[in-house]
């Protein structure tokens, strides 16, 4: 037995029923996110100057973190100077990108840029287990022009190359950023979601503050780190 709430329990039609009345909204949703996704590739774009960022290898140009190809994806990471710790939802967020081969098939490159020293970045990195490759832009304007400054919060900018010029061609922050992750796409299908004290749930069911339900970077570092790579 147990004290939580539950669903309330149907016959197979009644269930089937009204997980079809719910397909109707859910088919509505994805068409909708087609449009927008429709009118994303209508946006304009903006000239960006020729930032110089720290790489792994040394400086590097805006234009040549592209690598060979056209098209960039940056998550601008938050960081705290001194801070063993990182910010968790960054930390968590960029955990999950393990595998990202598949964009050179669509001639693009995901990176993580951060205010961070690179050596320190760098160092960060290797102690959570992370696999994207990192810049830094703390000897950089790139940051504060892109919307993630010293301090401030974490974002995510989408960049076109044309030659030796870069295009910055759209933007998102906060729950913009939502739709790149797997994680939330998975919690929002349990019964329960993701038991977080402002989402809209039936009465009874478990809500906890924000956040508190969300890995801890340490705890990240311990399954995806070093240590959890030699054991």
């Amino acid at each position: 037995m147990t004290a939580q709430a539950l669903p309330p329990v149907v016959d197979a039609e009644t269930w089937q029923r009204q997980l079809d009345e719910l397909r109707v909204r859910e088919k509505a949703a994805t068409r909708q996110l087609d449009a927008i996704a429709a009118e994303r590739r209508r946006m304009p774009m903006v000239e960006m100057p020729d930032y110089t960022l720290e790489g792994e290898e040394g400086p590097v140009s805006l234009a040549d973190v592209f690598g060979d190809k056209t098209q960039l994806i940056v998550y601008n990471h938050m960081w705290f100077p001194g801070e063993e710790w990182q910010c968790p939802g960054c930390t968590g967020y960029t955990s999950q990108f393990t595998r990202l081969d598949f964009l050179d098939a669509y001639d693009a490159r995901f990176v993580i840029v951060t205010q961070g020293p690179i050596e320190e970045a760098l160092a960060y990195k290797r102690r959570v287990g992370n696999k994207m490759s990192w810049y830094s832009t703390a000897n950089s304007s790139f940051g504060t022009d892109v919307g993630a400054p010293p301090g401030g919060g974490f974002a995510v900018n989408v960049f076109l190359r044309d030659g030796d010029t870069v295009y910055r061609t759209w933007h998102t922050t906060g729950r913009g950023t939502e739709q790149l992750s797997h994680t939330f796409a998975l919690i929002d299908l349990l019964p329960y979601g993701r038991q977080e004290e402002w989402q809209d749930s039936p009465k009874g069911w478990p809500q906890s503050p924000t956040y508190s339900r969300w890995t801890r970077s340490d705890a990240i570092a311990a399954l995806y780190g070093p240590a959890a790579q030699n054991s």
